[in-house]
């Protein structure tokens, strides 16, 4: 009998990579830099942001006044390409617009409609070469609580996504098939986005949610990542991970556990 726990994520060993980071604001930007820290200098790092730096957005966002007016993504990959000595290559348009898909997506977006673009581009993947092996990490934040989930697979395609025997985890359902609710969040309104930026949000959670990303990518890369949900609330001063377990994602999906594991032929026939 096999057992179903501690599955882990494959990792990138000796592969190309390319990070990609949708999404430059509140969360994004912390991101941006620890990545820089993180990342070896041979892995392309992207930014995707098409908003502009403004006033409001310097009480809890990695930019500074000098970078008033500027487009986020540029500010941030001109500042950090000169402060690390690295290259960083920055978008305005969609992810949508990207000829390759990137091994890690980080979503740190704060509405459906963005969430949807990333979304799109995974499951236009699998359609059209039935395989996607890079990761979704999706970060998301209220007052003060917060969430990373981690996803690459559209649940019609997500069968036999665990070996057993190895313990390894290949699929894992996108986030906003984990939460459908992402995909009903509005893009905040002028109004909106001046009440957060006064007192509506933590000026800290944001960098505590973006230290949980950098976590997350760091063991994807080395694979010992075994999560598929990270959840942080800064009132209780807890944070609760669910693990990437068969029986978790066939709950979470509503279907048999049976239907997502398999064993490697060779190994059957050792048995």
């Amino acid at each position: 009998m096999y057992k179903l726990n501690n599955h882990l994520l494959p990792n990138y060993a000796n592969q190309a990579l390319k990070v990609c980071v949708v999404g430059c604001g509140g969360t994004g930007g912390f991101v941006a830099e620890g990545l820089c820290r993180l990342l070896e200098d041979d892995v392309v790092l992207l930014l995707v942001d098409h908003d502009h730096v403004e006033e409001r957005n310097l009480v809890r966002q990695n930019f500074y006044k000098n970078e008033l007016g500027m487009l986020k993504s540029e500010a941030l990959a001109r500042r950090l390409c000169t402060k690390y000595y690295r290259r960083i290559a920055y978008l305005t348009n969609p992810i949508s617009m990207l000829d390759a898909m990137p091994e890690i997506i980080i979503g740190c977006v704060d509405n459906g409609l963005a969430r949807r673009d990333i979304a799109d581009k995974i499951i236009k993947n699998w359609k059209s070469q039935r395989l996607y092996r890079g990761w979704w990490v999706d970060a998301g934040n209220g007052h003060n609580f917060g969430q990373v989930l981690i996803g690459n697979c559209p649940t019609d395609y997500i069968k036999k996504t665990f070996e057993t025997k190895a313990e390894v985890c290949y699929g894992l359902p996108l986030p906003t098939e984990q939460c459908p609710d992402l995909l009903l969040e509005l893009p905040p309104a002028p109004a909106c986005a001046e009440a957060v930026a006064r007192d509506e949000q933590s000026p800290t959670i944001n960098q505590c949610v973006g230290a949980l990303v950098l976590e997350v990518v760091r063991r994807i890369l080395n694979g010992t990542c075994s999560w598929v949900q990270l959840s942080l609330d800064m009132d209780t001063g807890t944070l609760t991970p669910t693990l990437a377990t068969p029986e978790n994602i066939a709950a979470m999906l509503r279907i048999n556990v049976r239907g997502l594991t398999y064993e490697r032929e060779e190994e059957k026939g050792r048995r």
